[in-house]
């Protein structure tokens, strides 16, 4: 499914877990002089998640893999906080992904350099002082329940990894619509499509999923 077919369906999905790093090796590297990086799990596939979500290992390999190339780009950013929003703000900008992979097991891993941004400079603050942390993915796409679950569909597209806040109320508004997700208002959609998701991204996610495709007849 595309996205411009799929459009009435198409959700803003946001996941949340703890982002556990190194602090020690984080404040000695501010020590010398270097930059801030902070290293740990990203993301897991084929776990059910506090959204009640399950993101597919295929489907989340395969953004991954398409990730590589924002990141080669130096253009992998992420905000700080939760942003409602389908697409990154450069003003909200708080940290680069540097490196993202996955395993055989569906752990991504990743290693984040934060940047000296405003909002980068609130969170080396919040990371010195030991302050607990989070990291979202943020994504685009439809999901089907099964059995209770949310499966993440195959239309979905990653957008970046945020730096954010544990949640401390599970009723809130905020955290409602990270677990039901929120639908893209056709602005948003078009927005997406004007910036992010270009052609030649979506001809990449083709490409990507061959490339897939020919390993799994392979095996």
């Amino acid at each position: 499914m595309n996205m411009e077919a799929g459009s009435q369906n198409t959700l803003l999905l946001r996941e949340w877990s703890p982002f556990e790093f190194d602090r020690a090796a984080l404040l000695e590297a501010k020590r010398k002089g270097g930059p801030m990086m902070m290293s740990g799990i990203l993301q897991k596939a084929d776990v059910l998640n506090q959204n009640g979500r399950i993101y597919p290992r295929d489907i989340l390999e395969r953004e991954v893999e398409n990730y590589q190339r924002f990141i080669k780009e130096n253009r992998a950013l992420g905000e700080l906080d939760h942003p409602a929003h389908a697409v990154v703000e450069l003003q909200n900008v708080s940290h680069v992904i540097r490196s993202a992979m996955i395993d055989r097991n569906g752990v991504v891993t990743g290693t984040i350099e934060v940047l000296d941004t405003p909002k980068g400079r609130i969170l080396a603050s919040l990371a010195e002082a030991g302050i607990t942390i989070g990291i979202s993915s943020r994504g685009v796409g439809s999901t089907k329940n099964e059995g209770g679950r949310a499966i993440v569909q195959d239309d979905f597209q990653l957008i970046c990894w945020d730096i954010v806040s544990e949640p401390s109320t599970p009723n809130a508004f905020i955290m409602r619509e990270m677990r039901e997700g929120r639908r893209l208002t056709s602005s948003e959609l078009s927005s997406l499509r004007e910036s992010r998701f270009t052609r030649v991204d979506r001809i990449s996610k083709v490409i990507s999923d061959i490339r897939r495709w020919k390993r799994e007849v392979i095996v």
